[in-house]
């Protein structure tokens, strides 16, 4: 197609969506890397320090949850406009959803910066723990407006079909961080200070990135204004389309949140430690279900606009059956060599023996959460992004009472095991959802 864009109505479905789906799961592995660099070059300091940066990690996850809102909106909003043959009205979907984006990074930015002891307080930490991530916050917190905007660029490639291009910026960005934090850590022996600063740079370095790309000749939908004054009708579509996911994932990160104090009360900084850093070694099997679940999204987008639902229930099966299988292997692989793989990161006994039990109960939920992350997509494809939401929100919500009920019986396990119960319900609810509103919408169309 012109305009810099790809057509998905069209060819092989197998081939389409895995080429979709590889370079968007490969840059939510960078974007996850430079959490898991820093972890694994902080880790040589200690569990203290690393508990400092697993709380700051929580945070910036709940904050770039907000930068979903017109990710996902620009996704949805992109790939319906070409499915539909509208270019212009996706070059200025594209433009709205840079503005949202930049102006929601500069609000958050400011909060995290000069709340930064309030918010840190909230974890309970050793106040030497506290001090150290307090730093850290300030520092990457600068970057926040830039990060919103990368994560909208990435939603507009992924909405016109090129999704290999964010990998690309994001891996470049990702090399700069890890040749830096060794340098900055232990070179100029600035610490958890110095992993911040490493991530700062490589992230602004992904923005220039970005802006050059887009400004090329052959540049994304020809080119568009990156801040505009937002018209009405465009603005609450975006809205509309990206804020219950991006709702979604707020709650989730907050849920969490609350989660590590629980796990700090009953576990110590131990407890916090294995909570973030377990989390994000599970990031791999979220990230790479998030991968096919956006790049499904984005495929399901143009083929609903167009009318070829048997391509849309061809990719969804296509999807399912390769995540569950990889779940297989994941699940394998944490409840056998969970405490192995946790000590790749922070090579402690204490800190192994305690993420090792981590990853075995997170284990249990691995394929329920491939299930979700799937449905999701097609949900999301379709325009129809409060239903995962609300399923979502329903039983991450109820993981906060059912681990207070546990954790004091069995301690900071408790905590753990709330998080698997509500993995699994969502993973058999969402499907059985979407099998009813599927026969709805053929019904309808």
């Amino acid at each position: 197609m012109s305009a810099g864009v790809k057509n998905l109505t069209e060819g092989g479905i197998f081939s389409q969506l895995t080429k979709l789906a590889l370079p968007i799961m490969a840059t939510s592995f960078v974007q996850m890397a430079y959490s898991l660099t820093d972890m694994a070059w902080v880790g040589r300091l200690g569990s203290p320090e690393v508990a400092a940066v697993g709380a700051v990690g929580i945070l910036i996850w709940l904050t770039s949850s907000f930068a979903l809102l017109s990710k996902v909106g620009a996704e949805v909003s992109i790939g319906h406009s070409i499915g539909a043959g509208k270019m212009e009205e996706a070059r200025i979907y594209a433009s709205h959803a840079t503005t949202i984006s930049f102006i929601m990074g500069l609000t958050v930015a400011s909060i995290l910066f000069f709340l930064d002891e309030l918010i840190i307080s909230f974890f309970r930490l050793e106040p030497s723990i506290s001090a150290m991530a307090c730093d850290y916050l300030r520092i990457v917190s600068t970057s926040l407006p830039l990060v919103f905007m990368v994560l909208t660029f990435s939603g507009i490639y992924n909405g016109s079909g090129r999704s290999l291009i964010p990998f690309y910026l994001t891996a470049t960005g990702l090399i700069c961080n890890i040749l830096l934090d060794p340098l900055f850590i232990f070179v100029f022996h600035l610490g958890t200070n110095g992993a911040a600063i490493a991530t700062w740079i490589s992230q602004v370095f992904v923005f220039v990135l970005f802006v050059w790309q887009m400004k090329r000749p052959n540049g994304i939908l020809n080119g568009f204004p990156y801040i505009i004054k937002p018209q009405k009708k465009f603005t609450v579509n975006i809205l509309k389309l990206g804020a219950p996911v991006a709702l979604m994932n707020v709650l989730f990160a907050s849920i969490n949140l609350y989660l590590a104090r629980i796990a700090s009360v009953f576990g110590g900084y131990i407890g916090v430690m294995s909570q973030t850093t377990g989390g994000q070694i599970e990031g791999i099997t979220w990230n790479t279900s998030l991968g096919f679940s956006t790049a499904l999204g984005a495929f399901v987008a143009q083929n609903y606009a167009a009318g070829k639902f048997d391509r849309m229930k061809k990719a969804y099966y296509y999807t399912l059956s390769l995540m569950l299988s990889f779940g297989v292997v994941v699940t394998f692989a944490f409840l056998f060599f969970g405490k192995e793989i946790f000590g790749i990161f922070v090579p402690e006994e204490i800190a192994m023996k305690a993420g090792g039990e981590y990853l075995y109960i997170m284990g249990f939920s691995q394929i329920f959460m491939m299930l979700e992350l799937t449905t999701q997509g097609m949900f999301n494809g379709t325009g129809r992004t409060v239903p995962p939401a609300v399923v979502s929100i329903v039983f991450n919500a109820a993981r906060i009472p059912l681990a207070l009920l546990l954790a004091p019986n069995i301690g900071v396990t408790g905590v753990w095991m709330a998080i698997t119960i509500s993995a699994i319900f969502k993973g058999v609810l969402l499907p059985v959802w979407f099998s009813v509103v599927y026969k709805r919408i053929k019904n309808n169309r």
